[in-house]
C-alpha cells in the first residue's frame, strides 16, 4: 500500500511535484505537509536548493553589474555572465528533471551538503 501525504496523492508525487516549482512549491508543500518525513525531505531540499541557485545567480549578477560600466572589463564580464547564465540554467533544469525524476522513483537523493542539511532538520 503506498503511503499517502496530506494532500491525498500518494507520497512520491506530493514529493516529485515539490520540485516543480522550485522554492515556490516547496516552501507550499512543506508548510502543509507535516507528517510524512518523505515528501518534508524533497521539499525542504527543494526549497534550500533553489533558494541556493537563485541567490548565487543574483550575487554574480550583481557583481558583473558593478563592473558593466567599465569598457573593457565590462565587455569581459559581458561574456562571463552570458557564460554563467548558460551555466545557471543548464543546472536549473537538469537538476529539476533529476530531482523530481529520484523522488517520483521513491528514492531519498540527497544533493550533497544540502541534502543532509535537509535530511538533519526533518529527521530532528
Amino acid at each position: 500500500m503506498e503511503k499517502k501525504s496530506i494532500f491525498g496523492l500518494d507520497e512520491r508525487s506530493v514529493a516529485a511535484l515539490s520540485y516543480l516549482f522550485g522554492p515556490f512549491s516547496g516552501i507550499v508543500v512543506l508548510i502543509m505537509e507535516r507528517e510524512n518525513k518523505f515528501v518534508r525531505f524533497h521539499a525542504l531540499q527543494s526549497t534550500l536548493w533553489f533558494l541556493m541557485l537563485w541567490v548565487v545567480w543574483w550575487v554574480l549578477s550583481v557583481a558583473v553589474g558593478l563592473f558593466s560600466g567599465l569598457f573593457i572589463i565590462g565587455v569581459l564580464f559581458g561574456v562571463f555572465r552570458a557564460f554563467i547564465s548558460a551555466i545557471f540554467w543548464f543546472l536549473n533544469i537538469a537538476s529539476t528533471i533529476l530531482l523530481i525524476y529520484k523522488a517520483y522513483t521513491g528514492t531519498a537523493f540527497k544533493i550533497p551538503i544540502i541534502g543532509n542539511v535537509a535530511w538533519g532538520q526533518i529527521n530532528k
